[in-house]
């Protein structure tokens, strides 16, 4: 069996789960890879279908991809009804005005049937409420294991909080460090005094942070130039 398109699979799930969320992200890239948008309630459910569902077979998740989308000032158009001097049908008037889109992290999720030798990815996306105190999604570690050291990756590089993970802890960054670098508004830190090499943008950084001392005299030249004026 042929596999669905993102629109025609995103019917069937509707169909499957009639009171999940379920939404169609475009991807505007040259790639064109559409994916579905999954509400968390319902997200661990879905993906346990896609999986073992026997005609789709799901079976390997390939990668687990972070984002980080902050606040963003958007345009839309809206219809505004104005009366007709006429005494006529309001007429439609469209204006463009600008909204705040709030931020939210998201996971991106890319499936493939070794079963079912798909070459073309499925795609899910599972997104926060917010950037700051709701950055929790539903770990899919326990659908397909290969999503765990990935899902790792993103809650320390981006902060989002997989629950039901088995194994939640920081991958690349120390235990107490604090932030997350991959986030769009991340500030590196000037303090470089733990690189034993500093060098260029980070040697010109680290030096902000070395005691200021004078400078030593060159006793050597200084030396060198009284022996001259005493020889003369």
């Amino acid at each position: 069996m042929p596999f669905l398109s993102p629109e025609n699979l995103l019917a069937l799930l509707a169909e499957k789960f009639p009171s999940a969320r379920l939404e169609l992200v475009a991807d505007t890239s040259p790639a064109a890879q559409h994916g579905i948008l999954l509400d968390p309630a319902h997200a661990v459910t879905v993906a346990t279908f896609l999986r073992d569902d026997p005609a789709l077979r799901l079976d390997f998740c390939s990668n687990v991809t972070g984002l980080d989308w902050p606040d963003q000032e958007i345009s839309v158009t809206e219809k505004i009804p104005q009366p007709d001097p006429a005494g006529g049908p309001d007429r439609i008037v469209e204006k463009k005005v600008k909204q705040l889109r709030p931020g939210f992290l998201e996971a991106v999720y890319h499936l493939y049937s070794v079963e079912k030798k798909s070459s073309a990815p499925v795609v899910l996306h599972l997104r926060t409420a917010n950037r700051a105190n709701a950055t929790t999604v539903p770990s899919l570690t326990p659908v397909w294991r290969s999503c765990e050291f990935q899902e790792r990756e993103i809650f320390d590089l981006f902060g989002i909080a997989f629950s039901g993970h088995p194994d939640l802890r920081r991958l690349l960054m120390w235990d107490s460090f604090a932030d997350h670098p991959m986030r769009k508004d991340y500030v590196e830190p000037d303090d470089y005094e733990w690189e034993p090499t500093p060098h260029d943008t980070v040697l010109a950084k680290a030096q902000t942070h070395y005691p200021v001392t004078p400078p030593v005299p060159d006793k050597t030249s200084r030396g060198d130039a009284e022996h001259a004026e005493v020889k003369s």
